[in-house]
Parts: C-alpha cells; structure tokens; sequence
C-alpha cells in the first residue's frame, strides 16, 4: 500500500473519532473524510422485494435511476477517498451482480489497499462472475438467502429462486479453492415469521451449503404499528416491539450515530447521501459529478443533518438546537440505533 496513503487514513480516523467525540457535547465540526464509502453499482433489481423501494415496481421514492454506475463515475469517486477510506461497499438499493465491471471496481479498489464488501441476492451470479470476483480480490460477500425451502424463500424474495442461490454459494466457494483466495463468504438471513422454524436449520448447514460465516440481519418493516406478517413471533429478534398502547414501536438500541460521521453513500446516479436509511435520496448533500465530495462531505448541508440526526436521536436535546428547517429527520427517527 501506498505509505502516504496509510498515513493519510491513519490521521483522517483520529480526525473522525476527534468529531464524533465533540458531536456528543453538542457540537457538530467536521475537518476529516468519510472513513467507509458505500458505492452502488447497480439501482436496479431483478426482485420484488416487498418492504424494499427498489423492489416496489411503482418506485414509491421517485428517484431519479441510473441504472448503471459508470466507469467514469466510480474511477471519480475512488480518486477522491483512496487517500482516507479504508472500506468500499459495493452495495446500497440494487443488485450490484447486474454492473458487468463489478469484478473490475473490486480490483481497483483492493489494489489501492481497500477492503471490498460485495452484498448480493445471488440471482445472477454465474461461475465466471464468482471467478472474476474472487479472482479481483474480494475480501467479504454477502449473499442474502432468507428461507430453506421455496416457500419461506420466496414469501420475501418475490421473483427469485433458492436452487439458484445454493448453486451462487457453490460458485463461490469453488472459485475460493481454486484461486487460493481468503474471501469471507457470509449467509445472511433476514429473521423474518415466514423463515423463524428454520433458523436453527441455517445454523446446521451453512457450512455444508458454501459459507464461512452466518449473519442473522432484524428485518425493517413497513406499516408495522399495528403488527406485520412478516414480524417474527418473538419479539427479541425484531426491531419493533409491543407498547403498553397496543401498537408496536421501533426498538431502540442507542442515542446516537456514528455512521454519519464516518461514511456516506455515493449511489449510482452520483447522489452523495449520508446513510443506507436515505432510500429516497432526500437529504443528498449534493453529486459527486458536480462537485468533490470533500466540499460535499464537510459541507453545511451535511452538517445541519448530522446536527438534526443528533437532535432526533436525543430526546433531551431541545428543539432550538436543531439548526432552521431540520428539526424532524424522518429517516432518524425510523432508523434502528
């Protein structure tokens, strides 16, 4: 790795945490750049995912699709965060396995001394897609497979197919064997009603099925104030949980949120968003095709929300101290800390 680079990071992390310390006093500077970035590839999906914007085929959010992110677009974006990030994500609402020069932005970001995280729901990985992945440099893929059997499988993943995903997971872990590579495969399973009596399965054959590691993942619901089918029984794995007034409530795990401070999203049309809960980009600090995304990362609009999240997140904060215009971040309140 480039020398220059590792101490660029390395000041750039201090920078970060330094921030975030401050922020929990109520003081929101920002001198550093975003320690993870998470890139999307691809802002469509072959699936009809029900509680996904992407797989809702009206587009509820109206976001502008670009379908593909470009070369160009990504080449911009890794020459502006390979001297401060340590981790690229190439995921956020679509399927990232639909950008044929996946296997091509993996291997530059790895060669530029990043760690890769691919996320994907399998449907179009091939044995020369998981060959060219592994074969770039990959270090972490997440492949989504939320049920055992064709029905728990599909009563989430609508327009999607099991067989496929165990042949994905064979795919890869051959293609591990082959090139000698220490890529992490990682099952993820959303714990969800239609899959909770066969939770304990997953845990017996994860192994046998291609994967190295099993990640069970709280699923966000819509509509969940009055219940939802798709809610486990047990309320200890979900999100929402029953309130003296009969209505379910978001969980909360903690007051505050370090990810807007130490990444953002850059998804396929360029759109610069300060977190995965942004599905409808409505609070994009700008583009990184118009401007360079340390202007945009340091810049007021990023930091009147990162000052709203904190209010949001903090009961005890008053509604003064939210700067005008900012004193309700909807997708703060909904986001599960």
């Amino acid at each position: 790795m480039n020398v220059a680079w590792l101490k660029s990071r390395c000041i750039n992390a201090l920078r970060c945490y330094a921030s975030y310390a401050l922020s929990l006093t109520g003081k929101v500077r920002v001198s550093h750049m975003p320690l993870f970035v998470s890139v999307e590839p691809s802002d469509v999906c072959q699936l009809r995912c029900p509680e996904c914007p992407v797989g809702q085929a009206n587009n509820s959010h109206n976001v502008k699709r670009a379908g593909q992110m470009p070369l160009d677009l990504w080449h911009r974006t890794l020459e502006q965060i390979r001297p401060y990030a340590h981790t690229v994500q190439f995921y956020f609402q679509g399927e990232p396995l639909l950008n044929e020069e996946l296997y091509r932005m993996v291997y530059e970001a790895q060669r530029d001394g990043l760690f890769t995280i691919v996320s994907t729901n399998a449907q179009a990985m091939t044995a020369e897609i998981a060959d060219r992945l592994v074969g770039a440099g990959l270090h972490r893929i997440i492949v989504s497979m939320d049920g055992l059997t064709d029905e728990s499988y599909n009563a989430y993943r609508i327009g999607g197919s099991l067989e496929q995903c165990k042949k994905a997971l064979g795919y890869l872990r051959h293609a591990k064997k082959i090139c000698g590579s220490d890529v992490v495969i990682e099952l993820q399973v959303l714990r969800l009603r239609t899959n909770e009596h066969e939770w304990a399965q997953f845990r017996r054959e994860y192994k046998r099925l291609g994967a190295d590691r099993l990640v069970f993942k709280t699923a966000q619901l819509h509509n969940y104030a009055d219940g939802h089918p798709l809610m486990p029984s047990d309320e200890r794995y979900s999100r929402y949980v029953k309130g003296p007034d009969g209505h379910y409530h978001l969980r909360r795990r903690g007051r505050t949120c370090f990810r807007v401070w130490s990444g953002v999203v850059i998804a396929a049309n360029g759109d610069v968003l300060p977190c995965c809960y942004d599905k409808s980009h409505a609070h994009a600090y700008g583009n990184i095709k118009e401007s360079p995304l340390s202007e945009l990362f340091r810049s007021a609009a990023a930091n009147a929300f990162r000052a709203s999240a904190l209010a949001t997140l903090d009961a005890s904060r008053k509604p003064d101290d939210v700067p005008a215009g900012r004193q309700n971040v909807s997708i703060c309140s909904e986001c599960w800390q």
